[in-house]
């Protein structure tokens, strides 16, 4: 498929075509099915594994699945408790299922980037991108939904008045309200900025490289897709593990009532 990629549109429209997501409707209401698609069914592996792992689980000797379920979880869980010391339910089943959910979508990325692409144009799709955290639609919907839970629980926690007096009066106290608004405002919205854009670079950058060693002789390939598939282990772990945490972070400062 790459080499005739190649000959069709020669290495640019081959990158192209591998970075174009599958898409319907126009303008704001663009949906990226692919992305859609994937996400899903990720998640729902997420469940079923987790599912099939509490189903089995036992107090006797466990089994090497239970091991494994049992190591994440503990891992999970001990971020969170280091971070967080309030009383939300929330925090550590979202933590659990941000890294899982995350892990799982920038996993997609160690699958050979013209398997599912020929597979989908054998079914009659012109595009599929297969990897949901190279879309910057999906990672800033994350990290948009981590926004809101901490706009959220910062009124719950300080009420309307605490955390319109935040806003207001912090750094440098009431003299310089609109000066304070301005700069809580830019640090809010850096938060999920920050968040969606970190996932979206890293996994953009590594799908590409992935694409680019793809458009090498195929005695070359396994060269450098091996060793760079086993960088990208760490890399995909490590950005599913930032974005759990700083999802931690934000929302235990949420958290914190400095009334």
């Amino acid at each position: 498929m790459a080499s005739q990629a190649h000959d069709a549109g020669g290495a640019t429209g081959y990158i192209v075509h591998h970075l174009t997501p599958l898409s319907t409707g126009e303008g704001f209401w663009t949906l990226h099915l692919d992305t859609l698609f994937f996400s899903v069914i990720l998640g729902g592996l997420f469940l079923l594994v987790f599912k099939k792992a509490a189903d089995q689980a036992t107090s006797g000797v466990p089994g090497k699945f239970q091991n494994c379920i049992e190591m994440i979880v503990e891992f999970v869980d001990t971020q969170v408790k280091d971070s967080f010391h309030g009383t939300s339910k929330l925090i550590a089943p979202l933590a659990l299922t941000i890294f899982i959910w995350v892990f799982f979508m920038n996993a997609m990325d160690l699958i050979p980037v013209d398997l599912l692409p020929m597979v989908g144009s054998l079914m009659g799709m012109e595009y599929m991108r297969v990897v949901p955290s190279t879309d910057l639609n999906a990672t800033f919907a994350m990290s948009l939904t981590v926004f809101l839970l901490i706009i959220f629980y910062s009124i719950k926690i300080k009420g309307v008045i605490g955390f319109s007096k935040e806003m207001l009066l912090t750094p440098f106290g009431p003299w310089l309200m609109p000066f304070n608004l301005l700069l809580k405002v830019v640090e809010e919205v850096a938060k999920p900025i920050s968040l969606g854009l970190r996932l979206f670079g890293n996994l953009y950058a590594g799908e590409l490289i992935f694409i680019l060693i793809a458009l090498l002789p195929w005695t070359i390939q396994p060269l450098l897709s091996i060793p760079w598939a086993l960088f990208h282990i760490l890399i995909i772990t490590l950005q599913a593990f930032i974005f759990m945490v700083l999802t931690i972070v934000y929302l235990t400062m949420a958290h914190e009532d400095h009334g």
